[in-house]
């Protein structure tokens, strides 16, 4: 092959080619009606390892064609929660590939009539094959998204069941997130090593809730919810678009149609009406509450309830299904983001779902005390980083009004590949499709600190980017980007800046006096080269928690204070430019990472230690964050927010006493 043929084949095997993404469907979040019950499988599983060195040997020898503990000794494992930090085994913790869950259950014989069966699975990372009474039901490939499966034919009715579940965390480079796998030489053999370079630890496991749940046969499958408003926000409208499943052979959708009704915080009906012949439908509300974020109103997260009523068209009713929906706008320019027409300042976090001995678990207890304490310091908005949080953190936003930037699994993105830009499209496929219904969510955050430098960088964003708009173009597109922005081929397809950046940190550590300019001049660059709003998506140092040493000194809670202290003066500068529109601290609380020399038990840089506990910068922000509701939204100030010092008036009339009898 001749140096021309060469670079010919080697530009062919660079081409990336935009395919098209398989759609989801249904994927509801289970809810109780008239027409439907719900069943919870959470609780103790039996739990097995597979060999690192042979991880699909369970599908050959069929283990899940019997009880587990038939071919292995099992150990209870609860469900849902991380499987790494359950029990006191270091192998356990460290695994690479498969595991293996299973339990039993039975179905009540009532529900073998005249309705469907499913099974649905809140997240397994990273991937998950899921058999039913030795019958593969369903297979699933990406964490922190939900999946699920009609078992209406694989199901006994009346008698006991069993589910068996395989899960696989092994990650590569074609998967979100992407992995290496390697084998290095340890005592007495060789070892299966999982590497990666995002900064968490890679939890996996059966992470949120496992429900069984009915429908009727013929029953609602997607609702999308969207809304406006109009006449100085005093009037609301609201749009729903109704997909439906299990249509008779002889029965047309068309015959179909879905009543609907309007329901406020009270249960008081404010609208009602029918679908057209496509399902589709609008509500208007007058004196309509919009829903508006946390401080910026006296009344945020105001939420209403949609009930949709599904019947034929001789009125027989065949399914009911409800959820909440909150009345607003988003829009953008390439100055400011608004909600419902006022501009909003966005402050808060990045966080992670991550708690000790559970990992990345649903824990309801966890989600409660993270909301209080986001009310509590003040914060409008965190960005889910760095993949889906639960659908349940997603209604608890909600009905708080704190804003969510949405962020998908793609972290650290790198070696550009057609198999990585399909899963990519498809992890926000996905994402948006689970949770386009929530008006906390106001952005797609599409990567977190991909590698956008190479050239093949450019077409992969745009592709991801469109796409994204392509499924919703209600909300703007970001990623929190890393890479300096001369060197960034990402950021011109996105519709809002967000770059990550720790200065005395990373850069110049321990250089207080080498953090306020710097912020400052990196974020007129963004905006000077893509005349778009900005925003900072990372800033914050490693705290020890207890470590005080003054002068400050990097990892001390002073060190911590003294560089927010820099980069608020710095934010404080860009806010009189209009277009800087939010800074979030990394990170909410401390959270494990892999085993590290750099990484103390983890990552420090938390507000927040990782049981939740205030270090003393959580006191300097809180008095930030209310101090901007104050001054930009007027909010009222927490009466606990500034301790009794001294009467400062009583103070200075003693000293001018003092000062006159001299």
């Amino acid at each position: 092959m001749g140096v021309v043929g060469y670079l010919i084949h080697f530009a062919i095997a660079l081409v990336i080619v935009n395919k098209e993404v398989t759609p989801t469907r249904g994927m509801l979040y289970p809810r109780e009606s008239e027409t439907r019950e719900v069943r919870s499988l959470d609780g103790l599983w039996n739990f097995v390892t597979s060999d690192e060195a042979n991880p699909t040997q369970g599908v050959r020898d069929k283990w899940f064609s019997d009880d587990l503990s038939k071919v292995k000794d099992v150990i209870p494992m609860p469900v849902p929660a991380s499987y790494n930090d359950i029990t006191t085994d270091n192998t356990i913790r460290d695994h690479v590939g498969t595991v293996w869950y299973d339990r039993k259950f039975f179905v009540p014989k009532s529900w073998a009539k005249d309705q469907r069966v499913w099974l649905r699975f809140g997240s397994v990372h990273y991937e998950a094959f899921v058999w039913i009474n030795g019958e593969m039901v369903v297979k699933h490939e990406m964490g922190h998204l939900p999946f699920e499966a009609e078992v209406t034919n694989f199901v006994k009715y009346g008698e006991e069941n069993r589910i068996t579940v395989m899960c696989d965390n092994a990650l590569i480079q074609t998967t979100v997130p992407q992995g290496k796998i390697s084998e290095v030489k340890k005592d007495g053999g060789v070892a299966i090593v999982q590497t990666y370079t995002f900064d968490f630890f890679n939890y996996a496991g059966i992470h949120r809730s496992v429900h069984l749940y009915t429908t009727p046969k013929t029953f609602i499958e997607e609702v999308e919810v969207t809304s406006d408003l109009e006449d100085s926000n005093s009037v609301g409208h609201v749009y729903y678009k109704v997909k439906v499943g299990g249509t008779a052979s002889n029965e047309a959708d068309s015959n179909l149609q879905i009543r609907v009704k309007l329901r406020n915080k009270e249960s008081v009906t404010v609208a009602n009406g029918t679908s057209d012949g496509d399902l589709k439908g609008a509500l208007e509300v007058k004196n309509v509450k919009p829903w508006w974020p946390y401080l910026m109103h006296a009344e945020p997260g105001y939420l209403y309830q949609i009930e949709l009523f599904l019947h034929t068209a001789d009125n027989t009713l065949l399914d009911v299904y409800r959820l909440k929906v909150g009345i607003r706008t988003l829009t953008w320019n390439n100055t400011s983001f608004l909600i419902n027409g006022q501009p909003v300042y966005l402050r808060g976090f990045g966080k992670h779902e991550d708690s000790d001995i559970r990992g990345k678990g649903l824990d309801f207890a966890l989600l409660t005390r993270d909301m209080n304490l986001l009310k509590w310091i003040g914060a409008n908005a965190y960005r889910t980083s760095h993949y889906p949080y639960s659908e349940e953190s997603m209604q608890f936003a909600d009905e708080n009004g704190i804003m969510i930037i949405d962020e998908c699994p793609s972290v650290d993105t790198d070696n550009y590949n057609q198999a990585l830009l399909d899963k990519h499209k498809s992890s926000m496929e996905q994402l948006i499709h689970r949770d386009r219904n929530h008006p906390s969510v106001i952005m797609w955050s599409i990567a977190n600190e991909p590698r956008t430098s190479p050239f093949q960088a450019d077409s992969h964003f745009q592709f991801v980017a469109n796409f994204t708009r392509a499924l919703d173009g209600t909300r703007p597109v970001t990623a929190a980007i890393a890479v300096p922005s001369a060197s960034d081929k990402a950021a011109k397809h996105l519709d809002i800046i967000c770059f990550n950046r720790y200065n005395g940190w990373y850069s110049n550590p321990g250089k207080l006096d080498m953090i306020t300019t710097h912020v400052v001049e990196e974020a007129i660059t963004w905006n000077k080269k893509h005349n778009k709003p900005v925003m900072i998506g990372e800033y914050g140092a490693d705290t020890i928690e207890g470590l005080h040493l003054l002068p400050a000194y990097i990892w001390s809670e002073e060190y911590q204070n003294e560089l927010f202290s820099k980069h608020f003066k710095a934010f404080d500068i860009l806010r009189k430019k209009e277009w800087f529109i939010g800074e979030f601290v990394w990170n909410f609380a401390d959270f494990k990472t892999a085993q590290s020399i750099t990484r103390v038990g983890g990552n420090k840089k938390g507000v927040f230690t990782r049981n939740r506990q205030p270090k003393a910068t959580a006191h300097l922000l809180r008095k930030r964050y209310f101090a901007l509701g104050r001054e930009l939204d007027r909010c009222n100030l927490p009466e606990d927010l500034f301790l009794y010092i001294t009467d400062a008036t009583s103070t200075e009339s003693r000293g001018k006493r003092e000062t006159a009898d001299l």
